[in-house]
């Protein structure tokens, strides 16, 4: 959205996109996004159209999205977990766009919470077959998994840890994206980040 590089992106820039990108996805309105990003109305209605003129697809899918809904009164995750929305069809428009929000959102958060299930139940095996049984694994923080290993176990533990996150859709699902996970070691989950 902004030009500039992932790698090395200022915080407030990536906060900003995420904002932009995660509130288009869920239906958010110009007024609701200057709202958001403490900016003029104009400006963000100005990031919605160049968002939507860069990222074509997104509208494709949203509307595609919503016309399932519509025909079926459920959408699914890529594993094929259904989340049903009766009031797609509503004639009150407030109850109508929220199910339509609703459903454009249930497939990809219901994806990512598919995966990252899927990556949990995975990961003791994995480690133990490394012989890596005293990793813990400790939380789940939406996309993020926190472990605690003991220092001379971290080296050997991040790619596994990593391996097990990428390839968890694997084998229902093969993505034609690869998932790129990120690993960190340190000394609590704030020094991570």
């Amino acid at each position: 959205m902004f030009g500039v590089p992932v790698e090395g992106m200022p915080r407030d820039v990536r906060s900003r996109a995420k904002a932009i990108n995660f509130g288009i996805v869920y239906g958010i309105s110009a007024f609701g996004l200057a709202n958001q990003l403490s900016i003029p109305r104009e400006e963000a209605g100005a990031y919605i159209k160049r968002y939507f003129e860069r990222f074509p697809g997104i509208r494709d899918y949203m509307d595609a999205t919503k016309a399932f809904c519509r025909d079926k009164g459920y959408v699914e995750t890529i594993f094929g977990r259904r989340a049903h929305y009766p009031d797609i069809r509503a004639s009150n428009p407030s109850i109508r766009a929220n199910s339509e929000r609703a459903a454009i959102n249930a497939p990809i958060q219901g994806s990512a919470a598919d995966i990252i299930r899927r990556a949990m139940v995975k990961m003791d095996g994995a480690l133990e077959a490394a012989g890596l049984g005293g990793v813990r694994m400790l939380l789940q923080v939406h996309d993020e998994l926190v472990f605690e290993a003991a220092e001379e176990d971290v080296e050997k533990a991040i790619p596994i840890i990593r391996k097990v996150m990428e390839d968890a859709a694997m084998p229902a699902v093969a993505l034609s994206v690869p998932l790129q996970v990120d690993a960190r070691a340190a000394h609590n989950w704030d020094e991570a980040h």
